[in-house]
């Protein structure tokens, strides 16, 4: 009996196992075939640091580009009007509406000076207007040939006189914004001789040759200029002479939409017409990159000029991570990099669909956010905090924000939730103002020493900073005046004030059916934009009142008829009539 128990028990373990071990293997099965799907693991969302709903929105006429300034206390948005708008991002209130008489056509792209003094806008006039931010004054308009569907400033000025714009049909160009000179910068490399070929064209059905718009964007000392071609290459150029000093190919060879770095300057990412978002990590010094490519020209000195290119392309950038949705495959619109450069966001570009999806730099989709049935045409992380701004087709600026949870333990350390409960027995010394066991140790605090309070703390997430310049983070409110019809109703209001305040009773006047109403608990006014509403007086209020009056008659009908006379014959002169009576 006692083998038979035990060979019995042995078996009931041995199915055990072997049932946990084909759970293991088809849940193993599961994970490999999802992935080969493209289907892959979403993380969850307490691990990561970005947003999940909409917090805000934002509305001023049709917004159309934004760009945060380098803090990210204001924000920046241009209009289809050709005006540019400022807003303060903490408040979200306008700080400053910017406006060219010249410009009336919608803003193309937005971009930031340095330290904040500057905004440069690119219009589909075809001009460049360069803006003074604290002043709101223009400082220069020019007009190039085409029109420039991006611009940006220099990053290594904080009053940048040179700017990189990407026109509609041509080549990216250097623009001197003091005199106005343009230098077109070279888009392709012969693979045959030691020469370089101007800007590809493409041929349309109709057989009208047209240039293919090409993305460029400067390094982050702005040494550089990062450039991607219709041919799907990357190329390093010097802007200064305008010599090629590297070429990446990307896999596929499609055309390169769009091209940014990070923050931090370690990451370089491309936006494909093969609908994939590629990250390259940046493999030269950062502010060496002259020296590194001369060391790296000589090294590679015995190959022909488009063999040495890509072999000193391998080593400037490498292959880091590629984003794609496998499944639909949809083209991206404005993807970029999040403040810490941890997470890579981009856009849907699909019609009547707002949806942001957002990776983490190891190539994970943690998040698919789906906002209104509105096309996105912009988009921008905050550069510090966990928000994502987004701009859909109708003009609007959503605002995505994290949602946090209430934790009432961060505002007390020592906070702790009860389950149920408890009897506390308090020490006979909690509510002194300095208790007995604060007197024993003595302050530990110097009371004399002052206190800075002007001085700005270097913030780490900006270490680059030039401390010896002032940073325009916050712009003065400016209140603007109302119009002259709305200035006539409230001198109209004001004066209407002023007769009641000379009545016999100040708060009371004659109401519908002969009632009193009282000011203070008359219905509301509200300005929602330029129109009032009145909030109607609810039962309750109307009975109190109905009471009010009915005491204040009874009073004065025991008031002295001496006062009373006197109030008469003042007209109802409330302070003669006052200081008679108390007399």
């Amino acid at each position: 009996m006692m083998n038979a128990s035990i060979i019995g028990s042995f078996f009931i373990f041995h199915c055990f196992f072997s049932l946990l071990h084909a759970i293991f293997r088809f849940v193993l099965f599961f994970l490999i075939l999802s992935y080969h799907c493209g289907v892959h693991h979403v993380k969850d969302p307490l691990q990561g640091d970005f947003p999940e709903v909409i917090e805000e929105y934002l509305e001023h006429g049709c917004m159309k580009c934004i760009a945060f300034n380098r803090r990210g206390t204001l924000l920046a948005a241009g209009c289809n009007d050709g005006s540019c708008v400022i807003w303060d991002f903490e408040t979200r209130g306008i700080a400053k509406i910017l406006h060219d008489d010249e410009c009336s056509s919608p803003i193309t792209s937005i971009c930031w000076s340095k330290y904040g003094h500057r905004i440069l806008v690119s219009a589909a006039d075809k001009s460049l207007i360069l803006w003074d931010v604290m002043s709101g004054k223009k400082i220069t308009r020019i007009v190039l040939q085409q029109t420039p569907l991006q611009a940006r400033l220099h990053p290594g000025s904080s009053t940048p006189s040179l700017c990189l714009a990407c026109p509609l049909s041509c080549a990216p160009m250097i623009v001197d914004l003091n005199t106005g000179n343009t230098t077109l910068l070279k888009v392709s490399v012969s693979e045959t001789s030691n020469g370089l070929i101007p800007p590809s064209r493409n041929k349309s059905s109709e057989g009208i040759t047209s240039f293919t718009p090409t993305a460029a964007c400067f390094n982050k000392y702005g040494t550089l200029v990062y450039l991607g071609n219709s041919k799907g290459e990357i190329l390093v150029i010097d802007y200064k002479n305008g010599e090629v000093r590297a070429v990446v190919p990307i896999t596929g060879g499609s055309v390169v939409k769009n091209i940014v770095f990070s923050r931090n300057g370690q990451y370089l990412l491309t936006n494909s017409n093969d609908r994939v978002i590629r990250i390259y990590e940046n493999l030269l010094p950062l502010k060496e990159e002259a020296r590194t490519l001369d060391d790296l020209n000589k090294n590679f000195g015995d190959l022909n000029n488009s063999e040495k290119l890509k072999a000193i392309g391998s080593k400037c950038l490498i292959l880091f991570r590629e984003f794609q949705d496998a499944i639909t495959k949809v083209h991206w619109k404005a993807p970029c990099f999040s403040g810490d450069g941890e997470w890579v966001v981009g856009g849907s570009a699909s019609k009547g669909e707002h949806k942001i999806y957002i990776w983490d730099r190891a190539g994970h989709l943690v998040k698919i956010l789906e906002g209104p049935k509105e096309a996105l045409i912009d988009l921008a992380w905050h550069p510090v905090h966990p928000f994502v701004v987004s701009v859909s087709l109708n003009g609007f600026v959503y605002i995505w924000a994290k949602d946090y949870t209430e934790n009432w333990s961060a505002f007390a350390p020592d906070f702790k939730e009860l389950e149920e409960n408890e009897e506390y027995v308090e020490r006979e010394d909690e509510f002194d103002l300095i208790p007995e066991t604060e007197k024993v140790k003595g302050p530990d605090v110097n009371e004399d020493e002052e206190v800075d309070i002007v001085s700005v703390e270097k913030d780490s997430t900006f270490s680059d900073s030039d401390m010896s310049q002032e940073e325009l983070c916050f712009l003065p409110a400016t209140p603007d005046r109302d119009p002259p019809e709305q200035q006539d109703k409230c001198a109209e209001s004001s004066s209407k004030l002023l007769d009641s305040n000379n009545t016999g009773s100040p708060s009371e006047e004659a109401g519908p059916n002969g009632l009193m109403m009282n000011h203070s608990s008359s219905p509301l006014e509200e300005d929602v934009g330029r129109i009032k509403r009145k909030r109607k007086p609810s039962e309750k209020v109307l009975e109190l009142q109905a009471e009010k009056v009915k005491r204040s008659s009874k009073s004065s009908k025991l008031a002295k008829p001496k006062s009373k006379s006197l109030v008469d014959q003042d007209n109802g002169n409330s302070f003669h009539g006052d200081g008679l009576s108390d007399e």
